[in-house]
C-alpha cells in the first residue's frame, strides 16, 4: 500500500529515548515510505544534557525500531534554529537519499517553526505530534539519577528496560559536567 509521503524526517537528541519519541517515529512509519532519524548533537556526550554517545543513542533506537528507520548522526553547526539550520538538514538528507524529505515530524516546539522559512527549494510539510505523554528526556535523566526504575519504565519501551543500569551509569557519570563541545 502506497503511503502519503515518500521520505519522513525526524531530528532529535534522544537523550534518552522515551515513549514520546516513539510516538513520532511510529507516526512517521505509518505515513512515510522511508523514515530518516537524525540524532542531533551527535558530537556531544558525557555532559549533563547529553550523557550518551551517538553510538549509544543509535543502539537504543535500533533496539526499539529495528531496521524500519534509517539513523544518521547530525553534528551541531552553531547556527541555532534558523533557516541556515534548515538548509543544513536538507543538505544532509539529500546527500544520503538523493532527494529532500517531504515531511518533517516533530513535537510542537517553537524553535522548529523557522527551520525551512525562506529555504530555496524547500517543500517540506510539517507534522507536529501533540504531547499525549507528559514526559521529556530531561525528566527521564532525572529518574535515572534518582534510581527510580518504577517511574522510568512507565515512559520507556520494555525492550530498553535491561539497559537501565547502563543508562543510569552514563547519567551519573556526566550529570555535573556542563562543558560542551557544541559550536
Amino acid at each position: 500500500m502506497k503511503k502519503a509521503f515518500r521520505l519522513g524526517l525526524i531530528v532529535g537528541r534522544f537523550q534518552t529515548l522515551h515513549l514520546g519519541h516513539q510516538a513520532m517515529i511510529d507516526t512517521a512509519d505509518a505515513l512515510c515510505e522511508k523514515v530518516v532519524v537524525f540524532i542531533g548533537s551527535s558530537q556531544e556526550s558525557g555532559t549533563a544534557k547529553n550523557p550518551f554517545t551517538y553510538e549509544t543513542r543509535k543502539k537504543y533506537l535500533r533496539k526499539v525500531c529495528g531496521r524500519r528507520i534509517k539513523i544518521y548522526p547530525l553534528p551541531d553547526i552553531g547556527v541555532g534554529n534558523t533557516p541556515e539550520w534548515g538548509e543544513y538538514l536538507l543538505k544532509n538528507v539529500t546527500e544520503r537519499f538523493g532527494e529532500a524529505p517531504d515531511l518533517l515530524i516533530s513535537g510542537k516546539e517553537e524553535r522548529r517553526l523557522g527551520w525551512f522559512d525562506g529555504v530555496t527549494g524547500a517543500n517540506v510539510a510539517e507534522l507536529y505530534i501533540p504531547k499525549a505523554i507528559d514526559i521529556s528526556a530531561e525528566r527521564m535523566r532525572e529518574l535515572l539519577l534518582l534510581d527510580d526504575f518504577g517511574s522510568w519504565k512507565e515512559y520507556c519501551d520494555p525492550r530498553l528496560w535491561d539497559f537501565f543500569p547502563e543508562m543510569r551509569s552514563a547519567v551519573l557519570g556526566s550529570y555535573k559536567n556542563t562543558r560542551t563541545s557544541s559550536l
